[in-house]
């Protein structure tokens, strides 16, 4: 395979390495994802982002369809803050202030917000313990999972699945340490990420989010989404929050049809191409 352009995009230091495979198709495979997400001999990012034709399936069309591969180079259902740059990117390519978004997830509606900001319909979150999904019949309110000083979690799902735990201080909270035994619990069958947050003052909170296959990151969009719902559903917040994350803000709303609104900037960083030689047994003809 020929070396393929790309842009590295940021939403609040949450980084990706995104593709436009429109034109020309781009499948790597868990292998070569990883090694253009690695930070010391690929090109570096949390997400790689492919922009894809739509497939147009079920009802709505879609202008393109996002395909999302995690750090550990598997694929997920959502991205918040990739959501934001790819419609960003293709908002301004193309001229227009809004853009439908097909995922795995679903259609995602995207629009420009002013100030290099977008917001995002990213979809109603769930709550039913079939849905985040968990291994038994839980209350997704009260989780009933605990480690060190993090316990009783509220589950959402906003296209991957959360555990939102609430601390008195999240800053020195070693989620580091906490979150990968916590990511790999067998409660979520499919993973988990894992979210800690504190209130910060009315309708703010605090969160820092350990990502499925990931790791740490400056922001998680879907993870603030899901601590909105969370911090809604335990009567500890409006439906409106500020979520400030380690890179910076989100504005959340949870509207009473379920669906959760999310608004922030977006930059990008630089654009390059992949390195033939990232991954040779990848690359070769």
């Amino acid at each position: 395979m020929s070396a393929r352009p790309f842009i590295k995009m940021h939403g609040l230091g949450n980084d990706f390495v995104v593709v436009d495979a429109r034109d020309e198709a781009f499948a790597p495979s868990e292998a070569l994802a990883r090694a253009i997400a690695d930070r010391r001999t690929g090109v570096g990012c949390d997400q790689l982002l492919i922009i894809e034709p739509p497939s147009n399936a079920g009802n709505g069309n879609a202008d393109i369809f996002m395909r999302i591969r995690n750090h550990d180079g598997g694929e997920v259902g959502a991205c918040g803050n990739g959501t934001r740059c790819v419609a960003a990117l293709v908002m301004a390519e193309t001229g227009r202030d809004e853009l439908t978004i097909e995922t795995r997830r679903g259609l995602l509606e995207a629009r420009a917000a002013g100030q290099g900001r977008v917001t995002v319909d990213m979809g109603e979150a769930l709550t039913g313990w079939q849905d985040i999904p968990l291994s038994e019949e839980r209350d997704t309110l009260h989780l009933g999972l605990a480690s060190g000083p993090l316990s009783d979690p509220v589950g959402v799902n906003m296209g991957n699945p959360h555990a939102v735990f609430f601390v008195e201080a999240v800053e020195s909270l070693p989620l580091a340490q906490l979150g990968p035994a916590l990511e790999h619990d067998p409660l979520f069958p499919e993973r988990a990420n894992i979210g800690a947050a504190t209130v910060i003052g009315p309708n703010r909170l605090r969160l820092r989010v350990w990502e499925r296959g990931v790791g740490l990151t400056q922001a998680c969009g879907s993870g603030a989404c899901a601590a909105a719902v969370a911090a809604a559903r335990r009567g500890i917040t409006g439906r409106k929050v500020e979520v400030v994350l380690d890179g910076g803000a989100l504005e959340l709303e949870w509207r009473e049809d379920g669906h959760v609104l999310m608004t922030g900037p977006v930059a990008t960083a630089f654009t390059g191409l992949l390195p033939e030689g990232l991954a040779p047994q990848e690359l070769r003809p």
